[in-house]
Order: C-alpha cells, then sequence, then structure tokens
C-alpha cells in the first residue's frame, strides 16, 4: 500500500482498515478500524490533517485534502463515492457523498445527508442532517427515508466486507 510520512508527520491506519496498494495515504492521515481505501484512491495530510473515522469507505479514485494548518474531517460509516473530491470540509457520520461529487472547502455535510453524483457543494454551504442535495450548485431536493437508509446501510455493509476479505482474498497475477 502506498502510506507515506511526509516531513515526520506520519500517517495512523487503524485496525482491519484496507489500502490498496493503488491508494496513495500522505502526511498527517488518521484511518479509523474497518475502513475500506479503494484503488487510485488519494488522501493527503501534507500540509494539514485529515481524520476519517470507523468503518468509512473512500472508493476509487477518490481526492481527501486540508488546507496548510487546517483539519478534514470524514465521520464514521460515511461513503465516499468513486471520484468525489472532499477538500477541507466535514463529512459527518453515516453521510453520502456520490460518484464525482465535490465537496469544497468549510462545506458541512450533516449525519445521513445524501450529496448526488455530480453535484457541488460550494464553499462554506452546509446540508442539514438527513437532506438529499443534487445539482450544481448543490440544492436540497427531499429529504432521506428510511427505506433509503436502510440501502444504503446495506451497501456501507458491502465495503466493510470487502475491507475484511481483500487481504487474504485479493490475489495479484501478473507484474
Amino acid at each position: 500500500m502506498g502510506v507515506y510520512e511526509f516531513e515526520g508527520r506520519k500517517p495512523s491506519i487503524g485496525k482491519n482498515s484496507y489500502v490498496s496498494h493503488t491508494a496513495s495515504v500522505i502526511g498527517k492521515v488518521t484511518i479509523g478500524k474497518e475502513c475500506y481505501i479503494a484503488p487510485g484512491a488519494v488522501v493527503k495530510g501534507d500540509y494539514g490533517e485529515v481524520r476519517i473515522g470507523d468503518g468509512t469507505s473512500v472508493q476509487d479514485n477518490v481526492v481527501v485534502h486540508a488546507r496548510p494548518g487546517e483539519l478534514t474531517t470524514i465521520g464514521s460509516s460515511v461513503t465516499l463515492g468513486h471520484g468525489c473530491i472532499i477538500h477541507n470540509a466535514t463529512i459527518a457520520d453515516e453521510a453520502v457523498i456520490g460518484m464525482g461529487a465535490i465537496v469544497s472547502d468549510y462545506a458541512v455535510i450533516n449525519s445521513w445527508a445524501v450529496v448526488g453524483e455530480g453535484a457541488v457543494v460550494k464553499m462554506r454551504s452546509e446540508i442539514p442532517e438527513g437532506k438529499i442535495a443534487v445539482g450544481i450548485p448543490a440544492k436540497i431536493i427531499g429529504d432521506l427515508q428510511e427505506h433509503h437508509k436502510e440501502e444504503l446501510s446495506r451497501f456501507k455493509e458491502t465495503y466493510r466486507d470487502l475491507a475484511r476479505r481483500y487481504p487474504e482474498g485479493l490475489k495479484k497475477l501478473h507484474d
């Protein structure tokens, strides 16, 4: 896996977390337990700091970064969908960021909020708890229903399962 110290700033990876060998985890980054960090993901705490809670999935080609001297926080059981960008923002527990979405500086995504695929959450914006936001810029279109939470919980468990299975089950076939 691509886990790198940067000028004395060392990442910490929690128990039973999986970090792909093609992911990059750099500098002052804390990753909780049972997280899944997919191929191509980049989590950078080179100038700032990144904290990721337990059971979170950082899917393929996601970028997470923080401004110099600042903190990007990703809560527990968060889904960061393929190719999304999180820059110097706060993502609360159970939130879902859709594929290709951008969450910009100082934005706050509250618990069980969903940011749709390709949406752009502008600087200093906030998505309230349990709301669904889509578009450019992201606008709230409704409330997350209980059946949505059940379905999203199943998806979240899928990635926790991969974090458990990949270390033993993934076998490289050729160089």
